[in-house]
This record gives C-alpha cells, structure tokens and sequence, in this order.
C-alpha cells in the first residue's frame, strides 16, 4: 500500500489483518467509492470471480467483491439478508467461497485461507442468529363464542354464502400476513373459495 494513501479507519483495520493484499490493492485504496453511506467494513480479502482478480469485502451490510481494472470495473453484491447460506472448502494454498443468494449460486475462487474462512464463518454467525430467521409462530387466533342468535330480517342463502366467503378470505388474508400460510396456499384456497359464489 502506497505510504501516502490514508484509508478510512475500518477500511485500514480490515487491510492490517489481510494476509496479502496482491491483486486488490487498488481496490483497497478506491473502495469508498463502492459502499454505501453508513456501510462500516468487517473483513476483506483477495479472490477471483468472473473474469478476474478483486477484493471480497464483507460490511455490516453485505459481501460484496470489486474489481476495479484501469479499463474495466466489476462489482457483485450479496446483501446479508438474502444470504441463505456459505460454503467454505480450501486447499494448500487458498480457498473457494460458496454464497447461496435469492435461489443464486456464486463461487469466488483463489480466496485466501484465514480470510475466507473468517469470512465464512462470520457470515454463518449471522444466518444462526440475524433476523434471515423466522420468528416464532403468532400465537393461536382467540375464539369467540358466538353471539346468541337474534331477530333479523331474513336473508337469501346466497347473500348468506358471499359473506361467508368474504369473511374466509379475510382469515385467510390474516394467515397469509402472519406467515402461517404461504402466498400460493392463499391463493389456491382463495380460488376455491370464490369458485362457490
């Protein structure tokens, strides 16, 4: 690293702990221009992906890999919350990083060891404990008793069945917003239910 570039602190942290900086130093020293306001750099390390060598740089934010060439620049980014999962596999002298993103499968390959694998595993830290995980189901819907019944004007079955249904529909919705019902049951369920009317 040139003795007259000065990097943002937690750039230069993250640089100090990299085993070796060959094909991303200039990386290193554009990386501001690739995050985001308020994005703070936990790690980084040197890797390939697609057609070249770059920096791999895991934020509070994202993991994102900048290759930043004197006639071409690439940038992929992986936001934490849609990270489903990591691999990490190595060999003698570097490493391969697996992400699973949004049903997507990227591999970083030549990643150095100690810096991939902390990577990895920071990653992995995450998905155990970060807010990727559902939280737990809603509690059970109260039941009402019904009302007693009432004087009240006689209604048509059929108006009877359209409120029925409307007022299914409306629980479903419920379900479907708490998360106890996936949107393609709801939609399947509201069919049916729509289909009697």
């Amino acid at each position: 690293m040139a003795a007259n570039v000065t990097l943002r602190p937690d750039i230069q942290a993250a640089a100090d702990r990299m085993e070796q900086r060959i094909g991303a130093k200039r990386e290193i020293r554009k990386l501001t221009d690739y995050l985001w306001e308020g994005e703070t750099v936990r790690h980084m390390v040197s890797g390939s992906y697609g057609n070249g060598m770059g920096l791999v740089v895991l934020t509070d934010r994202r993991l994102l890999f900048v290759r930043d060439g004197w006639t071409s620049k690439t940038t992929e980014d992986f936001p934490l919350d849609k990270i489903s999962s990591v691999q990490w596999s190595s060999g003698p002298m570097s490493g391969k990083l697996t992400v699973f993103s949004s049903g997507n499968k990227a591999e970083i390959i030549n990643v150095q060891k100690r810096g991939g694998k902390t990577i990895a595993d920071t990653i992995r830290e995450r998905l155990a404990s970060g807010p990727s995980h559902p939280a737990a189901p809603p509690p059970a819907p109260v039941r009402r008793p019904p009302a007693p019944p009432a004087e009240q004007p006689a209604v048509s079955p059929q108006t009877t069945q359209r409120e029925d249904v409307f007022a299914a529909l409306e629980k479903l919705g419920k379900l479907r917003d708490a998360g106890v019902v996936t949107a393609e049951e709801f939609e399947a369920k509201k069919a049916e239910l729509l289909a009697r009317i």
